[in-house]
């Protein structure tokens, strides 16, 4: 469910008069927006608050092609509310960072983005992002309240009405709607006060926006309950698959076969020389208990490890050799939207090959260090980047599955003695693999592949 686009609707059917009937016995809204006026004028006469410039026609062509509800009155920001950003005041970082009692919320354009110590405002206004991404965007709320005591920047507007109720419907109206008509600059969108001002409101009567305000969060209420479940359930789909790694490099996954070769007589074919570690002093005490015909050994005694390609900025062009890099690792597969093509020399060890496993082995995100992926396909020779590392065996399918465990991410973390987060090729090659028998590799691997296919099935219906 894309509860985004539910949020939206319901703000669309909000300000289109269509989210809760109209009562013939409202008071009309032409006849709130007569008192508002009267109030502003005499705060006007009184010096409370300063006269707004008359804002100028910017289109004709209407900004609500529909019919207007009964009782409703067409306005505009300017003629609604009282602007107040003559009492902003910007403080600057290097001046936040000297204050010591940090106790008020300091606002920006997208929100509370420091603390400071001491307010301008103690009273619940509107504030409205005045500059940023976010107008175009829309990622967060661009209308927004604060309450108490706070402080707010030059980089939001700050909106005050005759009658606060009102700001909680024009709230409403403004994260109901694109801005793009009021914004100027590309760089670094702007909504100017005089623009602010000119944004149309189809106002109601004061007491359908107590029942549309109602409605609104009463159906907010039941969305945020909706995402909380998803978030939890998708939590839970993450656990799910952990366990399912856990129980399959235990060997608890699947029975075993007494008739499968045992994984001892596979290692001495894959590497005669390979050394099957054991509980004993001479290798200390290993990792868990495993079934009796599988084997501890070290990666390197089943696998190879190459680390990938150096290169130069100027080595960069758009017609060259492919380099894997970590964003092309998405979901445990490769994603070639941002891919990098270099010319330079690359040794042959440098080239993937159909059946490797690649897999990030450098990050500034410790999350994402060990992510991986196994090589399906090659339209063309392909490289991979200096933070990436290839894992190359007969039997990377099964590798894949403990390095996807929870087992070598404690190993990660084990064994990393710098603040770096990165698995070197020697980290990679030490590590001990339980390695169960070919065939009931095999059934592991399909059990797992069934399994997440439902978990993953289940998650995208979300």
């Amino acid at each position: 469910m894309d509860t985004k686009a539910l949020r939206q609707k319901i703000l669309d059917l909000a300000i289109h008069g269509k989210l809760v009937p109209q009562d013939p016995n409202d008071e009309p809204a032409s006849v709130l927006l007569e008192r508002i006026r009267t109030e502003k004028e005499r705060l006007i006469k009184e010096g409370k608050i300063k006269k707004g410039k008359k804002s100028a026609k910017t289109s004709d062509k209407p900004h609500y092609p529909f019919e207007l509800p009964k009782g409703w009155a067409i306005t505009d920001i300017g003629e609604l509310l009282i602007n107040r950003d003559g009492e902003r005041k910007p403080v600057s970082s290097a001046i936040r960072c000297k204050q010591k009692d940090k106790v008020y919320d300091y606002y920006g354009a997208a929100g509370v983005i420091d603390k400071v110590d001491e307010y301008l405002f103690d009273e619940r206004l509107l504030l409205i992002g005045e500059d940023g991404a976010n107008l175009l965007s829309r990622s967060k709320d661009n209308a927004f309240f604060a309450d108490g005591k706070y402080w707010v920047n030059n980089h939001t507007h700050v909106l005050d009405a005759t009658d606060k109720s009102i700001l909680d419907f024009v709230a409403i109206v403004i994260n109901s709607m694109k801005l793009d008509d009021f914004i100027t600059g590309s760089a670094q969108p702007k909504l100017s006060q005089d623009n602010l001002n000119k944004i149309p409101v189809m106002l109601p009567p004061i007491n359908e926006q107590c029942r549309i305000l109602k409605e609104v969060k009463h159906w907010f209420s039941l969305i945020a309950l909706i995402e909380r479940d998803k978030d939890n359930l998708i939590e839970t789909i993450k656990q799910a698959k952990n366990k399912i790694l856990d129980l399959a490099i235990h060997g608890k996954l699947v029975p075993q076969d007494p008739n499968d070769e045992p994984a001892s007589e596979l290692l001495k074919r894959i590497n005669p020389k390979a050394e099957i570690t054991c509980d004993n002093p001479q290798y200390g005490k290993l990792p868990f208990k495993i079934p009796s015909n599988w084997v501890w050994v070290k990666l390197s005694a089943i696998a190879n490890s190459n680390i990938g390609l150096t290169y130069r900025p100027i080595d960069i062009v758009s017609t060259g050799v492919p380099v894997y890099r970590s964003n092309n690792i998405k979901n445990g597969r490769i994603d070639t939207t941002d891919l990098v093509r270099v010319s330079t020399k690359i040794l042959e060890k440098q080239f993937l090959q159909v059946g490797d496993l690649l897999i990030c082995a450098r990050n500034g995100s410790r999350n994402l260090v060990g992510k991986n992926t196994i090589i399906k396909e090659l339209k063309e020779p392909t490289s991979f980047g200096a933070f990436m590392a290839v894992c190359r065996s007969t039997y990377n399918q099964w590798i894949r599955i403990v390095l996807n465990s929870e087992y070598f991410d404690r190993y990660l973390d084990d064994s990393n003695s710098t603040t770096i987060n990165q698995v070197t090729q020697k980290m990679l090659l030490a590590l001990l693999i339980p390695l169960p028998p070919l065939s009931e590799q095999y059934r592991i691997v399909a059990k797992i592949e069934e399994l997440f296919a439902q978990l993953d099935k289940v998650e995208s219906s979300l």
